[in-house]
């Protein structure tokens, strides 16, 4: 899929320094009490050994490999794994554990990886699916769907809010158009802006020229990569991406769709990044977008008096990368996302 068209002349930056044989045979006889509850035991039998031999079959599926670099894909692998592929119901109980916040108008979730938001070509499932079935699980069998109020790209991760009614949802969608919610990313760089804070301004061109605004700020970095808060001050499809990658010239880790000028290949490392991530060039397409929609902060609505602020905790394979990148995390912020999980994540 081609890259939306951008360019570069209005790109202005301003600095502040900062996963059976015959067990029992059916014998004909009167039913009775005790035939029944014969039959029961064997069938408990029966569905206990199914459950283990599956579980061996499972653990067989993935052998462990001898290989550090193959161990590291595995990592990465099983750091990702999505729930596209399982029941709808099992993705609408996983997303109950992720919750955020709920009250009377609003349900906050912690959005998977690689989950995407609406259906298209080859989605299986996607969260649009399974919002009838999240809000019967919070509210009982007669509640109504809950309605989305923004959305996420598939490979994004983090803060995603979602409504009771649609005219809850349509005055949030409104806070979001005009501007009035502050949306704060955290994404990890190869290579590192200069200068240490700033503003992106690129005009994105899809369908029409339009204005694209981006404040960032370095909150750690080493020589080769960089963990930064974003804040998108306007909402263009993939805009944070294309202008990290082409505004500052330090693409997102795992932005195998903006990183290369000319091309739609995997994301070109650095010897250096590759060592430290436990992988080797061939093997860098496995990287997922280190891209995580931090926290958003919604002005006062409807019966609520003050704004509220919503953070999500980094999801695993996001921390385990700054582990492995030597990138340190803001003071505050280390307990909170030390052991932090996924949705997803296995």
């Amino acid at each position: 899929m081609a890259a939306p068209k951008w360019s570069a002349s209005g790109l202005w930056i301003r600095g502040n320094g900062q996963g059976f044989g015959s067990i029992f045979t059916p014998v004909s006889k009167p039913f009775c009490s005790a035939a029944a509850a014969s039959t029961s035991i064997n069938a408990q039998r029966l569905a206990e050994r199914l459950r283990a031999q599956k579980r061996e079959q499972d653990t067989k599926k993935v052998p462990v490999s001898t290989n550090a670099v193959q161990r590291r894909v595995q990592e990465i692998v099983r750091f990702t794994r999505q729930l596209q592929q399982v029941h709808p119901n099992v993705l609408a109980k996983a997303l109950t554990r992720g919750i955020l916040h709920q009250d009377k108008n609003l349900v906050v979730i912690n959005k998977p990886y690689g989950l995407p938001v609406h259906g298209g070509p080859g989605v299986q499932l996607c969260i649009t699916d399974v919002l009838p079935i999240l809000a019967k699980m919070l509210h009982g069998h007669k509640a109504e769907p809950l309605h989305l109020c923004h959305r996420l790209d598939k490979e994004t991760t983090g803060v995603m809010v979602l409504a009771w009614d649609k005219d809850m949802a349509h005055q949030v969608q409104e806070l979001f158009r005009t501007r009035q919610v502050v949306k704060k990313y955290w994404a990890i760089t190869v290579r590192v802006p200069m200068p240490s804070a700033g503003v992106v301004d690129i005009p994105i061109v899809e369908k029409e020229v339009q204005v694209a605004v981006t404040q960032y700020q370095v909150l750690s970095s080493t020589l080769s990569s960089a963990l930064l808060e974003l804040q998108p001050i306007t909402g263009i499809k993939h805009q944070l991406r294309v202008h990290l990658s082409f505004g500052l010239d330090c693409p997102i880790l795992g932005d195998h769709k903006y990183s290369d000028w000319n091309r739609l290949a995997p994301q070109k490392l650095s010897v250096g990044t590759l060592k430290k991530l436990g992988l080797e060039q061939s093997k860098a397409r496995y990287i997922p977008l280190h891209l995580h929609a931090r926290q958003l902060i919604l002005p006062a609505l409807g019966s609520r008096k003050e704004e509220l602020n919503l953070v999500c905790k980094l999801p695993r394979f996001f921390v385990h990368s700054l582990h492995r990148l030597r990138l340190e995390m803001p003071n505050q912020d280390q307990n909170e996302n030390g052991e932090a999980k996924c949705l997803g994540a296995q």
